[in-house]
């Protein structure tokens, strides 16, 4: 399985592991951030249908899902999954506002493998 990974999204991973670094001082909680994304991102690799189907108006999103990162219950992988790619659409804790930040997503910005 392919993973694409979009600049936003790693964006949203760095913003989150920058907070554990600098706002709370706790460079292992941010090490294990890391990992958990990283580990929810194979989960979903190994069974792509997992998670909560999301629906938004914005055509782009058609298909897409999040997930839960283990140990962050509020963190949340948007993901799209088509044949054999997964695209990770953004990273963001659950008291974001996400209605607001997929109906005005243009989906302009890249995706990195």
């Amino acid at each position: 399985m392919k993973v694409l990974i979009r600049t936003a999204a790693r964006a949203d991973i760095l913003r989150q592991y920058a907070y554990y670094l600098d706002e709370k001082d706790a460079p292992a909680a941010g090490q294990r951030f890391l990992d958990a994304v990283e580990s929810a991102i194979d989960a979903l690799c190994r069974m792509p249908g997992m998670g909560a189907p999301r629906q938004f108006v914005n055509p782009r999103l058609a298909g897409l899902r999040s997930w839960h990162v283990s140990g962050f219950p509020a963190m949340r992988i948007y993901y799209i999954h088509s044949r054999d790619v997964i695209r990770i659409v953004r990273v963001l804790h659950g008291k974001r506002d996400v209605r607001l930040l997929f109906e005005s997503d243009s989906g302009d910005d890249e995706e990195e493998a």
